[in-house]
C-alpha cells in the first residue's frame, strides 16, 4: 500500500472512530450514592434536578460537620448565618475545654472574662497539685501563702519517708530533731538486719555490745541447724566441740538411713558393725517383700 493509501486510512479512522469515547456512566442508584457520599466515582452530569438537590444538601452537611469538628476540610464561606453561629459556639467550647485542661493548643485570648477566670483557677489548682506531689513542673511562684505551707509540709513528709527508707535522696538537714531520731533508729534496725543476713552492707562498728552478742548467738544457732540438717551452707569450723559432736551424730544417722534405702548419698566406709547389720537387715526385708509379692502374683 502506498503513502496515499495510508493517508486515506488515517483520515477514515479519525472520521469514524477517532473521537474519544465517553466512559459509560455507573448505574443510577450507585452513582447517586457516590455523589451523596462525595466519592470520586460520582458523575454529576447524569443526575436529575431532584438528585442534584440531594447531593447539594449532603455536601453542605459534610462541610458543616467538618467545621463543627474543627477539621481543615471546613469551608466557612459555604456556611449559612445560623450554621456559622453554631460553628463559632462549638469552636469556643472546644477551646474552653482545652484551656480548662491545660492544653498547649489553648487560645486564651478569645475567652470571655468569666471563662478566663475559670481557666486561671483550674491552672492554679493543677499547679498546686503538681507542687504537692513534688513534680518538676511545679511553679512555686504561683502558690498562695496557704498553699506554700501545705506544699512545704508535703515535701517534708516525702523527705522523712525517704530518710526512713534509707534512700540516697534523703536530705537530713531538713529533719526535725524528733524525725532525725526516728531516722537513726530505722537506720540501726536495717543495719542489724543486714548483719543477721551476713550482708556486705553490714556495719559491725555501729552495733552495741548486746546487739553484737545477740547476732553472734543467732548466727551460731543457724549454722548449727544447717550442719545438723546436712546443708551445704554449714560451716563446721564455726562449731564448738559440743555442736560438732552433735552434728557428727546426726550425720551418721543420716548416712545409715541413706544406706538402708540404697541412696547414692550412702558412704559405707562410715558404717560401724551394728550399722552394717541394720543395713543388711533392711535389704533382706526388701528382698523378702519382693519375693512374697512375686509369689502372690503367680497364677
Amino acid at each position: 500500500m502506498g503513502v496515499r493509501g495510508l493517508i486515506i486510512l488515517a483520515f477514515l479512522d479519525l472520521a469514524l472512530g477517532g473521537q474519544p469515547q465517553r466512559k459509560s456512566a455507573p448505574p443510577v442508584g450507585i452513582n447517586l450514592m457516590n455523589c451523596v457520599k462525595g466519592l470520586s466515582g460520582c458523575d454529576i452530569s447524569v443526575l436529575s434536578p431532584d438528585e442534584i438537590k440531594q447531593v447539594s444538601e449532603a455536601s453542605k452537611k459534610r462541610n458543616l460537620d467538618s467545621c463543627l469538628e474543627g477539621s481543615t476540610l471546613c469551608d466557612p464561606t459555604r456556611l449559612s448565618s445560623a450554621d456559622a453561629t453554631a460553628v463559632q459556639a462549638s469552636r469556643y467550647r472546644q477551646n474552653l475545654d482545652k484551656c480548662l485542661n491545660g492544653s498547649a493548643t489553648c487560645d486564651p485570648i478569645i475567652l470571655n472574662q468569666k471563662d478566663a477566670a475559670a481557666v486561671k483557677a483550674a491552672a492554679t489548682r493543677r499547679n498546686f497539685e503538681k507542687c504537692l506531689s513534688g513534680s518538676a513542673s511545679c511553679d512555686p511562684t504561683r502558690l498562695t501563702k496557704l498553699q506554700q505551707e501545705s506544699v512545704g509540709a508535703s515535701a517534708s513528709r516525702r523527705n522523712l519517708d525517704r530518710c526512713l527508707a534509707g534512700s540516697s535522696s534523703c536530705d537530713p538537714m531538713r529533719l526535725t530533731p524528733t524525725e532525725a531520731s526516728s531516722v537513726l533508729a530505722a537506720s540501726l534496725s536495717r543495719n542489724r538486719d543486714h548483719c543477721l543476713n551476713r550482708s556486705s552492707t553490714c556495719d559491725p562498728l555501729v552495733l552495741t555490745e548486746s546487739e553484737a552478742k545477740a547476732i553472734r548467738t543467732e548466727l551460731q544457732r543457724r549454722n548449727r541447724s544447717n550442719c545438723e540438717n546436712g546443708l551445704a551452707s554449714c560451716n563446721p569450723l564455726e562449731l564448738n566441740e559440743s555442736d560438732l559432736n552433735a552434728s557428727r551424730t546426726t550425720f551418721r544417722l543420716r548416712n545409715v538411713e541413706a544406706c538402708k534405702r540404697g541412696l547414692p548419698a550412702c558412704d559405707p566406709s562410715l558404717l560401724t558393725g551394728p550399722d552394717m547389720a541394720s543395713v543388711t537387715a533392711a535389704f533382706q526385708q526388701r528382698r523378702s517383700r519382693v519375693e512374697r509379692n512375686r509369689q502372690i502374683a503367680k497364677p
